[in-house]
């Protein structure tokens, strides 16, 4: 699928799925608390599907799929039947009240929970933490090697390349030196510290990895299948063979293998190849051939397939896989109001916002990498959205919860003065984050590096 359709398709199924449940979750607690729902609406503006319930209630999908919303039977925005007091929203006791509003933030946690419940019971694949470091990087420079197997980061054990990722990634916001554990291709493990404190101030999560290079091990120069009737197998190699080196020249990983037959055939065909198989020198002579695969312009090979990158697969049975969603969901959730704290108090850029832009960038790449991405995409997407709604800004549902909680307080209702005027501030500072989100999209679109 072209990208650009395929972000739209998958930004409308991540925004459609997680919206539905998120107002399933105040419909479902404001039906079982008594309050009459007059609209449960998927969108915003106009209806492009409708239709009435047999309880009244009208459901429809809008033509605005970024959100939605329940209208309850409300006082507040028209005259109510006075035989239909006991069923209006604002009559209710204030533990409903506060029910109702919580549930919609609520379901999404219970949307994370139940995702990453599922992703684990499938088995969530990822790439083994086995990492090299770029030149000069500062991973370089605090000593990873290329082979390097990550044990711990932080003082927290990690089994995948997106378990290490998570924790660098939270760590490089607040800039302080990380102490790793890691396991060489010797097999003798080491305690490195990656000082973070060097990255300049104020740069997204994506500048930082950048400086920092620290990157998943390359593929070793392993010829992991020798195709019959092709150079390679015609001179003798044989699969498991370990490319040493090409007319004398060292060859370090697969993707310098292709670079040294591309540069090596095209003065002559013949290639003088070094070889290690169990342990032992072997040299072939191998004659490249010029060949077109998949379509893709003509290029010298030799005919041998790559090893595949080593992987991990998490899955558990349904009890362990719920105690590890849980788990996932409280470290997702920390490491989330971390990173919002750390933009409150400028020690993290509010570069690293992402806008509707990004989501679909990133619901497409997930989407296209399985199910158990999508899982572990659409989890962490409920996850965000639950807490933003529950940061105590006026029009979201925290801003409500806290109107509710110095109800509480006071013993009477926040003045209806005090609520207009913090929906003007609750808009306005939503226009302000999302404002700066779509530029962070934008920007990263045009300025990538």
């Amino acid at each position: 699928m072209n990208p650009f359709f395929g972000s739209v398709f998958w930004l409308a199924v991540t925004l459609g799925v997680l919206v539905t449940f998120h107002e399933f979750g105040h419909y479902w607690v404001a039906r079982r608390c008594g309050v009459k729902v007059l609209r449960f609406s998927i969108g915003f503006g106009r209806a492009i599907w409708k239709r009435v319930g047999r309880d009244g209630t009208e459901y429809q999908i809008a033509s605005i799929p970024l959100g939605g919303y329940v209208k309850m039977l409300d006082v507040r925005e028209g005259d109510v039947d006075p035989a239909l007091l006991g069923e209006e929203f604002t009559h209710q006791s204030i533990w409903k009240r506060i029910a109702i509003v919580a549930a919609g933030p609520g379901f999404n946690i219970i949307f994370t929970i139940a995702a990453f419940w599922l992703m684990f019971v499938m088995g969530r694949t990822d790439y083994a933490p086995v990492v090299t470091a770029a030149p000069q990087s500062i991973a370089a420079q605090a000593g990873i090697r290329a082979g390097d197997r990550l044990l711990s980061v932080g003082g927290t054990p990690v089994a995948t390349w997106t378990d290490s990722f998570e924790v660098i990634a939270n760590a490089m916001l607040g800039r302080t030196p990380l102490a790793v554990t890691v396991r060489g291709a010797d097999g003798a493990d080491r305690s490195l510290v990656l000082p973070l404190n060097k990255l300049p101030a104020g740069e997204d999560v994506g500048h930082y990895m950048d400086k920092l290079g620290l990157l998943p091990a390359p593929a070793l120069p392993i010829a992991a299948t020798v195709q019959p009737g092709q150079p390679a197998s015609l001179a003798g190699m044989q699969g498991g063979d370990r490319i040493v080196s090409i007319n004398g020249n060292t060859v370090t990983t697969f993707d310098d293998l292709g670079k040294q037959i591309a540069t090596a055939a095209a003065h002559s065909p013949a290639l003088s190849v070094d070889v290690r198989r169990n342990g032992k020198p072997m040299h072939f002579i191998v004659t490249a051939r010029m060949e077109s695969l998949n379509g893709e312009a003509p290029r010298w090979a030799i005919g041998i397939a790559a090893p595949a990158a080593e992987t991990a697969i998490q899955r558990y049975s349904p009890f362990k896989a719920l105690i590890a969603s849980l788990e996932l969901t409280w470290q997702r959730t920390t490491e989330t109001f971390t990173m919002v704290g750390k933009m409150l108090t400028g020690e993290a850029s509010t570069g690293n916002l992402t806008g509707v832009i990004g989501i679909a960038q990133v619901a497409n790449a997930a989407a296209q990498m399985g199910l158990d991405r999508f899982l572990d995409f659409l989890g962490l997407v409920s996850l965000s959205l639950a807490i933003i709604n529950l940061l105590p800004i006026p029009i979201l549902d925290g801003g409500h919860l806290l109107y509710y909680l110095i109800e509480l307080v006071k013993g009477s209702p926040v003045s209806e003065r005090t609520m207009i005027a913090g929906q003007y501030v609750g808009i306005a500072l939503l226009v302000t984050l999302m404002g700066l989100a779509f530029y962070n999209d934008i920007h990263r679109i045009i300025l990538p590096s």
